[in-house]
């Protein structure tokens, strides 16, 4: 499977998506996919889901070491004690000593980004994360993050999908040499209907929704993580990473509108897309 490698991350481009999912619906999801050949798992302690994660991946059989295991720390937290506990109780719950990458899920309304980042520095430090990132950071967070407090994020993952427009966010971070996981890459359901998807695919016997994942594989440093509870569906994700897109595709894709945004939470930052 294709690789993301930078500052110091070694992370699969397909991983699963586990949002939404919880109880044993989330375990076998985590297990099918690990038997399927995926080595790249997120959640999340918001999501609710790390035990039956922790679960899944134990019962699938497959290596610690051989898969990549993200999580984040609830938006809520504010101090360095806190943010050490939502670790720790990661840990716990997803039955491993350490994570590869943990992140700073929200950067909420009034937060001490600096003082964060420096909790996850420390987390990093201790061994307990491998890496450290951001999700859902606009330009003005990555700025402070890189530019001002030299944290060393590997990454930023937000919302990215054929209908969306990140350009402000994906040029800072592809000037400096940031990675993108993208998560609600379908726009939670939205694009598996959409005719000029679907138009494209017909051409290579794909579905809509493979090719909204091609194109965001055909980027560089873009990693995704579905959410897939069914095999098939994880099946069918896998399949996408192999289907290569034209130039006349991605025109197609270009002029497809730019402004569904599928998350925007009461505590989101302001946004730098246009589809805010």
């Amino acid at each position: 499977m294709d690789m993301i490698t930078a500052h110091g991350l070694r992370m699969p481009r397909l991983g699963l998506g586990t949002y939404r999912m919880t109880g044993a619906v989330c375990q076998a999801a985590v297990e099918s996919a690990l038997a399927l050949g995926y080595r790249h798992i997120d959640t999340g302690q918001m999501y609710g889901n790390q035990d039956a994660v922790g679960d899944g991946w134990v019962a699938s059989g497959v290596a610690r070491a051989d898969f990549h295991l993200t999580s984040k720390g609830h938006h809520s937290l504010q101090t360095p004690d806190e943010f050490r506990a939502a670790c720790t109780e990661s840990l716990r719950l997803l039955r491993t000593d350490y994570l590869d990458l943990y992140m700073l899920h929200w950067p909420r309304p009034g937060v001490d980004l600096p003082a964060a980042l420096e909790t996850l520095m420390g987390l990093r430090q201790a061994g307990l994360v491998r890496q450290i990132g951001v999700a859902n950071c606009t330009v003005a967070h990555l700025r402070q993050a890189v530019e001002d407090v030299r944290a060393p994020i590997v990454c930023n993952q937000i919302e990215y999908h054929v209908m969306i427009d990140q350009s402000p966010v994906l040029t800072y971070m592809r000037a400096h040499g940031l990675p993108v996981i993208a998560h609600v890459p379908l726009a939670q359901g939205k694009l598996a209907d959409n005719e000029a998807l679907a138009a494209i695919g017909r051409r290579y016997g794909a579905s809509a929704a493979q090719v909204a994942l091609a194109w965001l594989l055909d980027q560089p440093d873009v990693a995704i993580i579905p959410k897939a509870g069914r095999r098939e569906s994880q099946m069918a994700n896998m399949e996408a990473t192999r289907l290569r897109l034209d130039d006349a595709d991605r025109a197609a894709i270009a002029a497809l509108p730019k402004t569904l945004r599928c998350v925007n939470p009461p505590f989101a930052p302001a946004w730098d897309s246009v589809a805010a």
